[in-house]
């Protein structure tokens, strides 16, 4: 009863927000959550203010898939998988609340509604961003704060740009595939991040505490936990009108830190539902498909990505390695990423799309052994609005490197993924 009461107040709040805002949903700054921001990264910074008064803006979003994935492995006695079928998978849900509290301030929140990993309600994160510094005094420092922006709270890090093409639980109509990357850098710390952005030119600096899960209690160390420093270098130009250029570079660094989440921290789970999960297992392995190389008190972390899109031909690329360890381990240990997209988008506006990823995975596992993932995804789509996206994907993915005595010894995955996501 409590459950259904929950979800009646928020029809309720989502309706209002509608009926008194439904005039004014673009807002300042703001990356917007239909096709439109689609090949936006950082919010974009726009000196131009139409503040009037307090706005409030309220989203969401809402994703389901159909999965027809088979998986199989070397078949060892006691490490057969799960049998899997094909059949839709739990719907997911986002409510995203935006307010403009003052000229060049605006608040975020991001509530889960319902993910795969938690069928109830939960708070990703929220912060605060700063484009103006009027609430000081009009005017105030307003030479460097055209070109600045100042984001706080308990946020994403933008660490890459591979997280601004993510799927962010039902937030999926950026992504034009149904899977993110096998090693998912993503993780939403306490911290505190400033932009500037000048004639093509973007350099970002932030600090976060280092932590998913926050706490003021002393661990065994006797400390409260770490820190963790990011950086991004970068340069984005639209040359033309049928050409943009990005490329851009981003660090991720911590001391010690109690544990480490920047490829675990994603708790709504993977898009690959049930894959490569023992039948022995007892609960879901909700980040099935993915994989972390467990770097978990010591890490850096560098990541490269280009951008060119040509008409409607873009291409998408990251390459990353993160070098680190456990505290029990003596020696740091590598992984390596590499993936590549191309897609090419038709249609009046662009409203049509086909491309493909290719991502491999290359790391040192703490027991010596030396891993490789390799995933090719393969999908089209189709914007029946801009707000409602269907996409089709075929997915294959290989496992090589795991011991005989691993479930993902001569491990792999294939099928067929349909994903229909709404956003507004």
């Amino acid at each position: 009863m409590k459950s259904i009461f929950k979800q009646a107040i928020l029809l309720v709040i989502v309706l209002t927000g509608f009926s008194f805002y439904g005039q004014s949903r673009d807002l300042d700054n703001y990356r917007l959550p239909d096709q439109r921001g689609v090949h936006v990264f950082e919010a974009p910074k726009d000196t131009i203010s139409t503040f009037d008064d307090i706005q409030v803006r309220i989203g969401g979003a809402s994703t389901l898939q159909y999965q027809a994935i088979d998986h199989e492995n070397s078949g060892a006695v006691g490490l057969e998988l799960k049998e899997i079928g094909a059949n839709f998978n739990l719907a997911t849900a986002n409510l995203d609340l935006d307010v403009v509290l003052f000229d060049g301030v605006r608040m975020h929140l991001r509530t889960y509604l319902s993910s795969r990993h938690h069928p109830e309600p939960y708070v990703k994160g929220g912060y605060f961003q700063i484009d103006k510094l009027d609430f000081i005094s009009e005017g105030f420092m307003e030479d460097f704060m055209k070109y600045t922006t100042i984001k706080i709270g308990h946020m994403e890090n933008n660490y890459g740009d591979a997280h601004f093409r993510r799927t962010d639980n039902a937030q999926a109509i950026y992504n034009p595939f149904v899977g993110n990357l096998i090693m998912d850098a993503f993780t939403t710390e306490v911290g505190a991040e400033l932009y500037y952005r000048r004639n093509g030119f973007i350099v970002m600096l932030g600090l976060a505490n280092g932590k998913l899960n926050q706490s003021i209690n002393k661990s065994a160390a006797g400390n409260t936990g770490g820190a963790s420093f990011l950086a991004k270098l970068g340069y984005d130009k639209q040359i033309n009108e049928d050409l943009r250029f990005r490329l851009t570079g981003s660090l991720y660094n911590t001391g010690y830190v109690p544990m480490s989440y920047l490829y675990n921290a994603d708790r709504a789970g993977s898009r690959y539902y049930g894959v490569m999960i023992p039948a022995t297992a007892t609960a879901d392995d909700f980040r099935s498909g993915r994989y972390n190389p467990n770097l978990r008190n010591e890490i850096t972390a560098i990541m490269i990505n280009p951008f060119i899109k040509y008409k409607g031909l873009e291409f998408f690329g990251t390459i990353e390695t993160a070098k680190g360890k456990a505290s029990t381990e003596v020696e740091d240990r590598t992984a390596n990423q590499f993936a590549s997209e191309l897609i090419y988008r038709f249609g009046n506006t662009e409203n049509f799309f086909i491309g493909g990823r290719y991502n491999v995975v290359d790391s040192e596992e703490a027991s010596g052994a030396d891993i490789k993932i390799k995933r090719t995804q393969l999908g089209a789509g189709w914007f029946m609005t801009k707000n409602i996206l269907m996409k089709l994907e075929y997915v294959n993915q290989t496992y090589d490197g795991y011991a005989i005595s691993s479930p993902f010894n001569e491990g792999k995955f294939k099928g067929l993924m349909a994903e229909a996501v709404i956003s507004f």
